[in-house]
């Protein structure tokens, strides 16, 4: 290669392989779980982005293992609260011992709260595999830059998530920058342009500054994005036979209850408009929308668990459902951990809680009814009902939504961005399948002929 071609390649910003051959194949795994191990591992630096229920956690221990081994060090799993017993439960079921870290303490692998990562130095970790890495993207600047510094003294990552920024390209490069490849910000600039044809971000007067791709940059985006990562909802999507892997019905209802306190000087509920007005109807409802959960769990004899927003919320759930069990943030990580694992093992048959505190990495297939009250999150509800909804679910599942008719907008962009989401992901996986295809034919290789008449 002369200089020029090697000029042209480094143009390219195509995720460079870092990895190795794996050395540790358990009969265990699927074939798409093997082929996306042996990517993983090859690649040294990558992300997967795999649907609820395609057996992450399990690919994470293979990973963590070959590293392990292929190093002879320590490798660390960040993960969610709660989701780090799950996964020791997980080692002990496949074979791989896993190592549970609570003050800092170490062991081959590792398994840790994110929010313990400072007990623990990069320097004793020859791999890192982040958990759930799509709350990269929601902790608070401080901890995101804690977690991007700590990984970039490691050699060999992982991200591993359901939802790589739902209908929000641009976080892709969260991912990018913790990986080592292009920054966020060097990505934004590269395949996307905003509305004031500059480098700003976050707000002005109040408005979110857009980013938006680029219509010739599309296909150089995409490619871009495959050459570290590989997105899957089902194993179809790689080309291999669906099998167990189809998940039952789900019926999503809406019940919209009236607040018996009406705004002030209203005669009659109007929808809300902005989030103030969305906030004063939610405080307004809370008797309403509580006591219409709670009619709709008691006395089904069968798990359930209850979705909500405020704390108000939660601790009238909790009077009005008599054997249920309220996770809250004012739990300390061990209770709310105690809390989760002891719903999971049928202590209790009513499990209500919060998004931001139990949407993320657990397993409740036991459960097959939830009620949520909707809020402009689509990646909270998304990952709210995938704790139920998800390969392995043996039952249909039932999603009861209650809501206001203030509240009614809330709602809409809920599922506008459900929507948005689907198209989404399905653009992903068919944008890197094509360009796969494209990379594995090397057709950006050939030859080009001068024209007889220039010669």
């Amino acid at each position: 290669m002369n200089d020029y071609d090697s000029f042209l390649s480094s143009k390219r910003q195509l995720g460079n392989r870092h990895g190795f051959k794996p050395n540790f194949m358990p009969d265990c795994l699927f074939d798409f779980q093997s082929e996306l191990v042996d990517y993983a591992i090859n690649q040294g630096r990558s992300a997967i982005f795999a649907d609820c229920g395609m057996g992450k956690t399990l690919i994470e221990l293979v990973y963590a293992e070959n590293v392990a081994r292929h190093t002879n060090g320590n490798v660390l799993i960040l993960t969610t609260c709660a989701v780090a017993a799950q996964i020791v439960q997980e080692g002990i079921k496949f074979g791989i011992d896993v190592t549970r870290s609570h003050h800092g303490e170490i062991g081959r692998i590792t398994v840790c709260n994110y929010e313990r990562l400072h007990l623990l130095n990069p320097s004793d970790f020859t791999g890192v595999i982040c958990d759930e890495s799509s709350i990269l993207k929601n902790f608070k600047g401080k901890m995101r830059l804690e977690i991007t510094i700590f990984m970039r003294k490691v050699q060999y990552r992982l991200l591993a998530t359901a939802t790589p920024s739902p209908n929000d390209f641009p976080e892709l490069g969260t991912s990018s920058e913790v990986l080592g490849y292009m920054g966020h910000m060097d990505m934004l600039n590269k395949f996307f342009k905003n509305d004031l044809n500059n480098s700003s971000t976050g707000r002005i007067g109040g408005e979110v500054i857009k980013w938006r791709l680029k219509g010739h940059a599309k296909q150089a985006f995409w490619r871009w994005v495959a050459s570290w990562s590989r997105a899957i909802r089902k194993p179809s999507d790689m080309g291999y036979e669906d099998g167990d892997f189809i998940l039952p019905e789900l019926t999503e209802s809406e019940h919209v209850v009236e607040a018996r306190k009406l705004a002030p000087d209203m005669l009659f509920a109007l929808p809300a408009v902005g989030m103030k007005e969305q906030r004063e109807e939610r405080r307004r409802s809370v008797q309403e929308r509580c006591e219409k959960a709670a009619s709709l769990v008691n006395d089904t004899g069968d798990y359930a668990i209850v979705w909500c927003h405020m704390n108000d919320e939660g601790d009238l759930l909790e009077k009005l459902i008599p054997d249920s069990v309220q996770v809250s943030g004012k739990d300390g990580d061990e209770k709310k951990e105690k809390k989760l694992m002891d719903f999971v093992n049928g202590e209790y048959r009513v499990l209500v809680v919060k998004p931001v505190i139990g949407a993320w990495g657990l397993n409740f297939q036991h459960c097959n009814h939830m009620t949520s009250f909707p809020s402009h999150s689509f990646e909270q509800y998304y990952q709210a009902i995938r704790r139920c909804w998800r390969f392995g679910q043996k039952r249909p599942v039932k999603v009861d939504v209650i809501t206001t008719e203030g509240e009614h907008r809330v709602l809409a962009n809920l599922q506008r961005k459900a929507k948005q989401a689907d198209e989404m992901f399905n653009s992903l996986i068919a944008e890197m399948n094509n360009v796969l295809k494209i990379d594995n034919k090397k057709s950006f290789n050939r030859k080009m002929e001068v024209p007889s008449f220039l010669l």
